[in-house]
């Protein structure tokens, strides 16, 4: 296959953000300089392709660098991988977080989704535009985002600044002279608060999965160790894989991620596939608004979600894992990177991990701003190095999955529930929660409540008694169960048990874990309109019920907006069968679940009457 490169070439800055990836080129074929050899023989070809997983990371290098990819940038990184330049135009124009046209070196991102626009959010980003705007000589991008997970500290707002290394500041809660300061001096930005700081409940002797949390240093791996750390990893090395597995599906651990899928099962599918090699990959793309609890265990207790994959890869038979994270979680990566680093230099990762004969290492792969990289498969495709679009199914991750083969996904929070099953046993973790809703559950409870943050309860607690716990303000008008792809409740429903079977009976359902509330001061219409822009500006595309339906949702909405009495009532009725058609003939959830909170806020609030 000839590949055409085009007439534009690299800066000297550009080329060295990608050879510090990829290493020098080898040969003219990969950018370097003619040679006599390179007349005789080419080289590269299959070899070349096979790295076509670096795409994503290479693109990260030039866009941390430079601050967008050029045309020259991604000509040299396609020639490097040998990646058709169209397809790689293709992958980097998916993500929200990369350009491939020139803007300012620093980059602001000021979230605007549900917890920061009820925080004040449309204010708050015209007080910056107008200190940031033309004229201004600052030289900062202002760009609205999707949302940033800080719905805790509402509103929030992420700067970034190019260049060797790339600087991050992040804002929460935000105010305009804040968010200034920190788009335009990274490295004078106040310190963010501990991750402790969203943990209402830290140093509660009850708590399961959170009991590190604000106990422990997060970078020292001897703190965590003299806390209960590699307990659960050595008690796996004792039981076996099959072991393992028999225990954690004695467990009744379901995915925490909202399809709630028995993990168990999961497990034992990939460990008895034939094929190998078997993979594992942690999602930590969490980005349905409304959820950071994933964020807030890797920020405060990284090494439990180290220890929970070393054990993962254990039981299903492989040898390498990966960590799918999000690009707006400077602070988690920065955690990570240095947990696995301290893993590897004390034999806890690499080749021969205890002393066990068991091999295991760990990369993290950054995510750039794709909310359907959540969706398993499209997450495959992304770390794969092609743009982020579900595949069909079957055949199912457990039989091909991650380059092929047989692969497990879990979000963070389902794999560091496997830490107290290994140490408590099977019986006394499905002892916690209800009989088909076991164990603790984290939610991440924001909006009009006096003290937002990361809750841990067992399941089967009331959403009332879990709204209490976080001092919900008077004038509740609404709760988002979920998240966007969630549904809304009134307050006369708070008596709702908070498990996987009462939201199911109270015709909702618990999602990934977000409560949002909402008091009487919120426009519901306005909600309802940027749900439905969310979902039109994160729909990837790639089906036409979704591509097309969630266009005509957020139309719908905005006139409803505008319009009322008859008119707005033949809005609703065409938001409905809309809504059928998303739900029915999407390929993943993205479609399926884009129609939920606006249905349910028109059913169940009357949002529009």
């Amino acid at each position: 296959m000839d590949l055409h490169f085009g007439g534009s070439e690299p800066t000297d800055e550009e080329r060295a953000a990608v050879d510090a990836l990829l290493g020098p080129p080898e040969s003219a074929w990969e950018g370097a300089d003619r040679s006599e050899e390179d007349l005789r023989w080419a080289r590269g070809g299959r070899a070349a392709r096979d790295r076509r997983e670096l795409l994503l990371p290479g693109l990260h290098a030039i866009n941390d660098r430079i601050g967008w990819i050029s045309a020259g940038a991604l000509g040299y990184l396609c020639r490097r991988l040998t990646v058709p330049p169209a397809e790689a135009y293709g992958v980097a124009t998916f993500y929200a977080m990369f350009s491939v046209s020139p803007r300012p070196a620093t980059v602001l991102h000021v979230c605007t989704d549900l917890a920061c626009t009820a925080a004040g959010a449309d204010a708050l980003c015209a007080g910056i535009e107008a200190r940031l705007g033309p004229g201004s000589g600052v030289g900062v991008g202002v760009e609205r985002s999707a949302c940033l997970g800080l719905c805790e500290r509402a509103s929030a707002a992420l700067a970034i600044r190019a260049g060797d290394p790339v600087r991050t500041a992040v804002s929460a809660p935000a105010t305009a002279q804040a968010a200034v300061l920190a788009a335009s001096a990274p490295d004078s930005a106040p310190e963010e608060p501990p991750a402790q700081r969203a943990v209402p409940q830290a140093g509660d002797p009850s708590l399961i999965l959170l009991r590190r949390v604000g106990v422990v240093d997060p970078a020292s791996l001897d703190d965590y160790r003299a806390h209960g750390g590699y307990t659960a990893l050595r008690r796996a090395f004792a039981l076996g894989p099959a072991g393992v597995i028999r225990e954690v599906s004695d467990s009744g651990l379901v995915g925490r991620g909202g399809a709630a899928f028995p993990t168990g099962r999961k497990w034992q599918a990939t460990a008895s596939q034939p094929d190998r090699p078997h993979h594992l990959v942690c999602n930590a793309d969490e980005s349905e608004p409304g959820t950071f609890k994933d964020r807030l265990i890797m920020e405060g207790d990284p090494y439990a979600l180290v220890e929970a994959m070393t054990i993962a890869g254990y039981a299903i038979g492989a040898h390498r894992g990966w960590i799918y994270l999000r690009g707006e979680y400077p602070r988690a990566l920065q955690r990570l990177e240095h947990a696995i680093a301290q893993a590897r230099a004390r034999g806890l990762l690499g080749d021969d991990v205890l002393g066990q004969g068991y091999a295991f290492d760990i990369e993290i792969r950054r995510g750039a701003g794709a909310y359907v990289c959540g969706e398993e498969t499209a997450l495959f495709n992304s770390i794969e190095g092609y743009r982020g679009e579900p595949r069909s199914k079957p055949p199912f991750p457990v039989e091909k999955g991650l380059f092929g083969r047989p692969t497990v996904e879990n979000n963070v929070e389902t794999l560091v529930n496997v830490l107290p099953i290994l140490t408590q046993g099977a019986q006394a973790y499905a002892a916690i929660g209800t009989e088909h809703s076991t164990g603790p559950k984290l939610f991440c409870v924001s909006g009009s409540v006096a003290r937002p943050g990361v809750y841990e309860v067992p399941f089967g607690v009331t959403l009332g008694e879990l709204l209490a716990l976080a001092g919900v303000r008077p004038g509740l008008r609404a709760v988002l169960l979920g998240g966007a792809a969630g549904g809304f409740v009134r307050p006369d429903e708070t008596g709702i048990p908070l498990t996987f079977e009462g939201t199911r009976r109270a015709g909702t359902t618990l999602g990934s874990g977000v409560v949002m509330a909402f008091d009487d001061t919120v426009p519901l219409p306005r909600l309802l309109l940027r749900i439905a822009e969310f979902f039109r500006d994160e729909s990837c595309g790639q089906c036409v019920p979704c591509r097309v339906g969630t266009v005509r949702q957020q139309e719908a909405l905005q006139r409803i907006v505008e319009r009322t009495g008859a008119a707005a009532a033949e809005d609703i009725a065409l938001l409905r069968e809309v809504g059928r058609a998303l739900r029915d003939a999407s390929i993943c959830g993205l479609g399926q679940t884009a129609w939920n909170a606006v249905e349910s806020a028109v059913d169940r609030l009357g949002a529009y009457e």
